[in-house]
């Protein structure tokens, strides 16, 4: 069964969809997930427990079971993208060298663009080479108020 719930945060609603005990999905909220129920679990509580602490600037460090969806490609990749320490950013050609293929930067910006836990799988520490910011699913302004704070800002 799928349960879903939606926090609120300064950068918007966020929703969190679980199964079972993993998380599916963590993302800004443009539509309500129809096969799901809309109940606060445990795990669910967890999560929102953790990005509240997060968002704090308390938390620099997840603690949840992931199972986020898509090809072998782009798990890949945001297997890669988990290592890159908080407060810290790499580029996507240096992504696509941590996974062994140094010429798919822009196939990491598309498997970066399909990121189904935003933030806790943090597709917003990506930059491009010449340090700007480009591309974010929930927006270029939610990336920069996310560097922002783990720059030490609020």
């Amino acid at each position: 069964m799928k349960y879903w719930y939606c926090m609120k945060t300064d950068m918007g609603p966020i929703r969190i969809l679980c199964e079972d005990s993993v998380i599916l999905r963590v993302d800004f909220i443009d539509q309500i997930p129809e096969d799901a129920i809309r109940e606060k679990t445990e795990l669910i509580d967890r999560a929102v427990c953790q990005m509240e602490e997060y968002l704090v600037g308390e938390r620099k460090q997840f603690d949840l079971p992931l199972a986020p969806q898509g090809t072998l490609f782009q798990k890949k990749v945001w297997e890669a993208l988990l290592t890159i320490p908080y407060g810290t950013t790499k580029s996507y050609g240096e992504i696509a060298t941590m996974i062994g293929n140094p010429k798919a930067s822009r196939a990491v910006g598309g498997a970066n663009n399909k990121n189904p836990i935003s933030i806790i799988i943090p597709c917003h520490r990506v930059i491009g080479t010449n340090g700007s910011l480009v591309g974010y699913g929930g927006g270029l302004d939610k990336k920069t108020k996310l560097l922002h704070l783990e720059q030490g800002g609020k």
